[in-house]
């Protein structure tokens, strides 16, 4: 049992790793964050954080939350060993406040089938917590850091140029590509982003062709599922 009278799945055997390769699988299968699952099964987003590292047990009634969100069963669930998806794959850390900019450019990501991880932030604020793991994001100590981050610059709470100035004054994150994604910014802002260490700009919404344009200079490899099979 857990502190709140739950029976916890398996407690203290390797299920616990097993089970969160599976989950954190099904998650980028969907193209969903930490944080739309968290939401789609009603679960704390440091829940599922700690469920896909390993470290947590999990109660049957947050299996079956999780199973339903994930679109399986609980028994699919506990035995998929297909976590390929997961594996070293490079993630990409989407920094964005317009909620049709972001939609569009999750739907592009998801059309193309991206297989790499999108963690998203909705404002300046909420990008130095993930960058620099802290706040609610704390549990993210020891989870390697987004390979490639896309940066808006008018964002709340924290300017975007805030952002990028504190994220290269920093030994440990300097060297993360970040494109500046350009809109209603002005061209003041995207020279001075540019002087900041910023690696280069794309329009907004992000178009996936343009994406897939620039990466490889970044040194990101970005991967695709392959096309499903018909029956």
């Amino acid at each position: 049992m857990n502190g709140n009278g739950e029976r916890e799945l398996v407690p203290g055997l390797p299920i616990s790793a097993s089970l969160g390769a599976s989950v954190r699988s099904r998650r980028i299968r969907l193209g969903i964050s930490q944080e739309e699952l968290a939401e789609r099964a009603g679960l704390h987003r440091t829940y599922i954080a700690g469920i896909e590292g390993g470290g947590r047990n999990i109660t049957l009634k947050s299996a079956q939350k999780l199973a339903k969100a994930l679109e399986t069963s609980v028994a699919t669930l506990l035995t998929d060993s297909d976590h390929s998806p997961a594996g070293n794959v490079p993630s990409l850390f989407l920094v964005e406040d317009d909620p049709k900019d972001l939609e569009v450019t999750l739907e592009a990501f998801r059309q193309a089938r991206l297989k790499n991880e999108i963690h998203v932030a909705r404002d300046g604020e909420e990008a130095l917590d993930f960058i620099f793991c802290r706040g609610r994001y704390a549990a993210r100590r020891g989870e390697p850091a987004p390979q490639l981050i896309l940066l808006d610059l008018d964002l709340p709470k924290i300017h975007g140029l805030e952002v990028l100035r504190r994220m290269k004054a920093d030994k440990h994150t300097q060297t993360i590509p970040v494109i500046v994604l350009s809109g209603a910014s002005k061209d003041q802002h995207l020279r001075e982003a540019l002087r900041l260490g910023a690696a280069t700009h794309l329009n907004k919404p992000v178009d996936f062709q343009n994406f897939c344009r620039i990466t490889p200079q970044l040194s990101f490899d970005w991967t695709l599922f392959p096309p499903a099979s018909s029956q």
